[in-house]
């Protein structure tokens, strides 16, 4: 049986997230009753991560295995045809080693935050950015994500209710882009914890505001304890923006750009 990698982009705003749950609609639930529809047989899909209620992405990543044989084009457009009343989309798709795990063989993953900083609400991006009505420093803000930085105990930034084994993660890069009224947050990581995006995003918030410092993050970092931390920014803004894998485990393996904007 092939085992397929798909690459997918959605909305999150109207599903409980990623994973398949008793109640409401979840974005590998819909994508598995739609390759039932053309495969007529039940997969299992697997994603490269399990993004929270409301959260969305651009280049997500999974994989299943079917007894069928599809071109790349023709597999994405079945899937399409089945989604084509919701905001997701199969944009890739191609045949992967037998031992391809979208989630355990990733080396890499980038999310980005989008901050909408104006007093007006947005129009056309609501539920697609978080809109913070005060004028933000981003210096500051870089200042203070600089010390997060690197390998750490990232407790304080870790929701209550992660099932990782361990609270200890390695952050690759934060980079902080204003352009505007705009201001994009880009996380780069082998993997993230539960919240751990939302969480210091909703901390550097408060330093772009002016009340906290660089220092108070750094305090907050090293007491190890989620009640020290900042607020949990809202998923409207997070995106799942690319994973990327070895060589070993995926001969075409291509993340999206992630030197602009993270968009397409």
């Amino acid at each position: 049986m092939p085992r397929y990698k798909i690459t997918i982009e959605y909305d999150g705003t109207d599903y409980v997230g990623w994973q398949t749950q008793k109640d409401g609609r979840s974005i590998q639930e819909e994508l598995e009753k739609a390759a039932f529809r053309f495969l007529g047989e039940k997969v299992d899909i697997t994603g490269a991560g399990r993004t929270d209620a409301g959260v969305h992405a651009l280049g997500q990543v999974a994989h299943f295995d079917t007894s069928k044989i599809f071109e790349s084009y023709h597999l994405c457009q079945a899937f399409n045809a089945h989604l084509k009343e919701q905001p997701i989309s199969v944009i890739a798709a191609e045949i992967v080693p037998d031992g391809f795990n979208a989630r355990f063989s990733a080396v890499e993953r980038g999310y980005v935050y989008k901050i909408l900083n104006r007093r007006y609400r947005p129009a056309l991006d609501a539920h697609r950015v978080w809109n913070v009505v005060f004028p933000l420093d981003v210096e500051k803000m870089r200042e203070a994500a600089e010390t997060l930085i690197g390998k750490h105990d990232f407790t304080t930034f870790r929701a209550a209710a992660c099932q990782a084994k361990s609270p200890v993660k390695t952050l690759d890069e934060i980079r902080i882009e204003q352009k505007g009224d705009r201001i994009d947050l880009f996380f780069r990581a082998r993997s993230f914890l539960h919240h751990q995006v939302r969480n210091i995003v909703g901390t550097l918030e408060l330093v772009g505001e002016g009340r906290w410092t660089a220092a108070d993050v750094k305090a907050a970092l090293d007491a190890r304890d989620r009640k020290a931390g900042g607020p949990t920014a809202p998923a409207d803004g997070l995106y799942f923006a690319y994973v990327r894998y070895p060589s070993s485990a995926l001969d075409k393996s291509a993340s999206p750009d992630f030197n602009g904007s993270g968009e397409r």
